[in-house]
């Protein structure tokens, strides 16, 4: 499956930015799907992932209440909705596709996703 992530920008603090990442060569209904991102000489870290029944999300503590992940296997993308974003929220966004029921506690590692799409950079400014 091949990933493409899009929606990224500059944004002032307070604000809020949609993400987008689009599958294609196979459907994104048959994954588990995760976000991750990279801020400039830190390592990649988890942001949320969904699991194949949509019904069951997860989040960095860091992200709770203010990032919403959700799915929509019929257009094989998903989504990040980012709402009171921080400065400490600037980094390269990537989405990722796993296993289908992203087992307790694996999801926030990179290396249980198989996936990766290119990247998409938020820029979050004070």
């Amino acid at each position: 499956v091949q990933l493409q992530a899009s929606g990224g920008g500059l944004v002032q603090a307070g604000g809020s930015l949609k993400l987008s990442c689009a599958a294609s060569g196979r459907t994104l209904s048959s994954y588990g799907m995760g976000w991750f991102r990279q801020a400039p000489g830190k390592e990649r870290e988890f942001v949320a992932a969904i699991r194949r029944s949509a019904g069951s999300t997860m989040y960095a503590d860091s992200v709770k209440g203010r990032f919403t992940i959700s799915r929509d296997n019929a257009k094989s993308t998903v989504y990040l909705q980012m709402n009171s974003l921080k400065p400490e929220d600037t980094a390269v966004y990537y989405c990722a596709a796993g296993p289908p029921g992203l087992n307790s506690g694996s999801y926030i590692y990179t290396s249980t996703y198989g996936y990766w799409g290119q990247g998409t950079l938020v820029t979050v400014s004070s």
